[in-house]
């Protein structure tokens, strides 16, 4: 086995390779050819939200597969002389995931989302991709630290035999979701915490045009639709003199 290959960005380790590689781990994991895995993708407020949050970090640390989905990740990892090959959006990873598991009749799970989206989502996507078995799908309104209605999601992703299971609740809860509950579903190959991946799968939000998303501009582009997010944008810049003190601390 490869050993793995991680880049220490203010706290919370991330693994140093290219998208192509991280896809290949993950369609590993859903053929069942190595062990089940957790896909987290921090952005920079993430990663502030890790160093404030002990268990929180653990639990990203302890995660199978954690990649940059943040330009402000790989910007850190730059100031910090330790730099990622690239950014690997986590919304790319879960489509190419979910086009592999149409190809190979892997079930998928949705959990996330306001009542209806992982609904929408599935009608979409399995349009989009022939073949594609969306075993169930579930809101993300309900109490996720324990209770009927979690025991009987858990109940329904083993029943129906979900390889991956896509949860987009936002962090730290579905990352906090995965790790708690993981065990109890021990055939599930694949558990990716996507944040608002539904609701772009559903139609219901739009991702910026592939000039910005290429550039590293993406969050730019989300501001102008979305002038409410200063205030969470502002983070990004304090995460750059954050990382600058993190490396001459270290």
């Amino acid at each position: 086995m490869t050993e793995r290959k991680r880049i220490d960005v203010c706290g919370v380790f991330f693994d140093n390779l290219a998208a192509a590689e991280a896809r290949e781990r993950l369609f590993s994991a859903l053929d069942g050819e190595s062990g089940q895995m957790a896909l987290c993708t921090p952005n920079p407020e993430i990663v502030m939200l890790a160093e404030r949050d002990e268990r929180f970090r653990n639990i990203l640390n302890n995660a199978e597969l954690v990649v940059a989905d943040g330009i402000g990740v790989i910007k850190g990892a730059q100031i910090l002389k330790t730099p990622l090959p690239e950014r690997i959006p986590g919304i790319e990873l879960g489509e190419a995931m979910i086009e592999y598991c149409a190809k190979n009749a892997h079930p998928v799970y949705f959990l996330g989302g306001k009542p209806g989206v992982a609904d929408e989502a599935a009608v979409k996507l399995k349009e989009k991709y022939e073949g594609l078995i969306v075993c169930g799908t579930h809101d993300g309104y309900f109490d996720m630290s324990g209770g009927e209605v979690n025991d009987a999601v858990i109940a329904e992703i083993n029943e129906k035999g979900a390889r991956l299971v896509l949860v987009c609740v936002g962090a730290p809860k579905q990352e906090t979701w995965i790790a708690d509950n993981r065990a109890k579903m021990p055939a599930v190959g694949v558990f990716a915490g996507l944040g608002g991946s539904l609701d772009v799968f559903s139609g219901r939000a739009k991702r910026a045009p592939a000039f910005f998303c290429k550039t590293g501009l993406e969050w730019f582009y989300r501001l102008l639709k979305e002038p409410s997010r200063i205030g969470r944008m502002s983070k990004l810049p304090l995460f750059l003199v954050h990382a600058m003190k993190y490396r001459k601390n270290r």
